[in-house]
């Protein structure tokens, strides 16, 4: 009904309009007149009259027709043709790769080395899963012209379990680790010595620590963390570390200006200092929070922030603030072919003996002759400016690079040097064999490169340069810090069953000092510069199938017994061969 009524109601109007216009048009005052236009005719033969006839014939012969019959002899004939149906095309697909949750792996190889690994992970359910990891690495060492054990053991245990919910995910480990290695590392003039005394050159370190994290969805709150470790040795040392970090979204003004705050307390002992046999403490704790607020304008992309730190020295109850730049930009200068970035940032770190132990394991367990005011034992390092600038981009879709620059300027930086020859305290990390901490303050400036090739999805290739400058206040060298370091990696799936790759590694020149301090003999402690040395090893593989593979190692492959520390060569080229096996419970 409605329909009818718009068509009547349109009608209406366009009578309405057109009375309207005829009105007007009475009122003309425009004369009308008649204009003859006269053009003689031309006649052409298409107006011609044609006579559309079909004339008649009276023939007989054409008139009459002929009837023809047609007799068609049918009979029926068996036929078994079926005809096929059509098939769409089949594009050959690579097979799925099977993935499994839980693998074993098993190898033997020179120098007597044993190693094992099994990791578990099970789905409790869709939101839930547990999951454990166990290893093991040992080597009963024989590295030429050692006369000490050189043998060393690294074993390690986790449990872990991670749940996600709708609105937040959290998960809790925890684990234990043994490590057992020697002080062979005797100067050549003191073997006789530390032979005669029959030393007890073991020393073993372990382990024990708990975490978790969480981290929400649309709240203010994005994550936190916390962490427990205890660290000791076999020696009387151990420590305490226990650390909660948070970061929030705080909004102001209707901007959200993104906050992280952290607490790091360390508190320890050394049963005695290297000199004599007086307990030494330490203890610190860290409380700092680093707001930074993200601006961003087409291409480019500002944080800006400060970081604010108080530092407790528990023992001296010493305590100080620090504020360092928080400052990072990045600019597409074209698109993802050139970035250019930078910043400028600082932080109060915090050191360990845990730290010192897993990067250099044959440090003292009272970590040597610390002097001055560093007599406390373990204090944390001032990173006053970490200030960074660099290009990185792709070359091509399969080729990245990275261009970088820094300056580095730290306070209290702590450095690896080579302990005092006492021969008066009876221990047996005191003949040179072992390495203690002083700290300095070190200016640090350098260059690196790198570029990452993914020639195809099976061939992958990555080589890394970096050149180092330091500058140090008190010591005379900066200990063991290498001016060059370089790396090359590879990884190549030959095809669906073999598999290979590569990995080199170039350290430069470091530098250390001998202290011979026996109490008859009087020496100047002279700088020993250790040679840059090239580490490269590989390895092969084959997949028997989705769950077997067997591989091969090769480390060290230019058999070079270079000293990553002084006194401390490494074993030569080694060889290792095993197995590992993938499966679902």
């Amino acid at each position: 009904m409605r329909k009818h009524v718009k068509h009547i109601l349109s009608v209406i109007t366009i009578l309405s309009v057109t009375i309207v216009f005829s009105q007007k048009r009475d009122k003309d005052t425009i004369n009308t007149g008649v204009i003859d236009v006269v053009k003689p005719y031309t006649p052409s033969i298409s107006d011609a009259f044609k006579v559309k006839e079909i004339p008649s014939l009276d023939d007989e012969t054409t008139e009459n027709k002929k009837d023809v019959k047609y007799n068609i002899f049918s009979f029926p004939v068996a036929s078994t043709f079926t005809p096929a149906k059509g098939k769409a095309a089949v594009v050959e697909k690579r097979k799925p790769v099977k993935l499994y949750d839980n693998y074993a792996t098993i190898g033997v190889g020179t120098y007597t080395t044993i190693l094992g690994e099994v990791y578990l992970n099970h789905a409790i359910s869709r939101n839930e899963s547990v999951g454990g990891y166990v290893s093991h690495n040992s080597s009963q060492g024989g590295i030429d012209g050692v006369s000490f054990d050189d043998n060393y053991s690294i074993s390690k245990i986790n449990l872990n379990y991670a749940t996600r919910l709708r609105d937040l995910s959290w998960n809790v480990e925890a684990g234990f680790k043994h490590q057992r290695y020697n002080w062979y590392g005797v100067p050549e003039s003191f073997i006789n010595t530390a032979i005669n005394d029959n030393i007890d050159e073991e020393h073993s370190f372990y382990d024990a620590h708990f975490g978790g994290d969480i981290s929400f969805e649309d709240t203010y709150i994005n994550s936190g963390s916390f962490f427990f470790r205890r660290f000791g040795d076999n020696q009387g040392s151990g420590e305490n570390r226990f650390s909660v970090s948070t970061k929030i979204d705080i909004p102001v003004n209707r901007e959200e200006i993104s906050t992280t705050f952290k607490f790091d307390y360390l508190k320890g002992s050394f049963d005695r200092d290297y000199f004599d046999n007086e307990e030494l403490k330490y203890g610190n704790f860290i409380i700092s929070a680093s707001p930074t607020y993200e601006m961003k304008q087409d291409d480019l992309t500002v944080n800006v922030g400060i970081t604010a730190a108080y530092l407790r020295v528990s023992e001296s109850k010493e305590s100080k603030f620090y504020i360092y730049p928080n400052v990072t930009a990045t600019y597409r200068l074209v698109n993802d072919i050139l970035i250019a970035y930078g910043g400028i940032e600082g932080e109060l770190n915090q050191n360990s003996y845990f730290d010192f132990a897993s990067e250099n394991p044959f440090v003292s367990p009272d970590l040597g002759s610390i002097q001055g005011d560093f007599s406390l034992g373990i204090i944390p390092t001032d990173q006053q400016y970490n200030a960074y600038i660099g290009l990185k981009g792709k070359l091509s879709s399969n080729m990245s690079y990275n261009i970088s620059g820094l300056y580095k300027a730290e306070r209290n930086k702590a450095l690896f040097k080579n302990n005092d020859i006492t021969l008066m305290t009876d221990q047996p990390y005191s003949y040179g064999n072992s390495f203690g901490v002083v700290y300095d303050d070190v200016d640090t400036y350098g260059v690196a490169g790198e570029i990452n090739v993914d020639v195809n999805r099976n061939f992958k290739l990555g080589i890394k340069a970096e050149y180092f400058s330091y500058s140090t206040d008190d010591e005379a060298e900066a200990w063991n810090l290498p001016d060059i370091k370089g790396s090359l990696f590879m990884d190549y799936q030959i095809d669906e069953h073999w598999f290979t790759g590569a990995n080199l590694f170039y350290t430069g020149e470091r530098k250390d000092q001998y202290y011979l301090n026996d109490g008859i003999t009087v020496a100047s402690p002279f700088t020993v510069v250790l040679d840059s040395y090239f580490d490269a090893n590989a390895h092969l593989g084959y997949h028997i199938n989705d769950q077997i593979s067997v591989f091969a190692k090769a480390n060290n492959i230019a058999n070079n017994a270079y000293q990553r520390w002084q006194n401390f060569p490494v074993q030569s080229i080694q060889f290792l061969a095993g197995a590992t096996f993938k499966f679902d419970f």
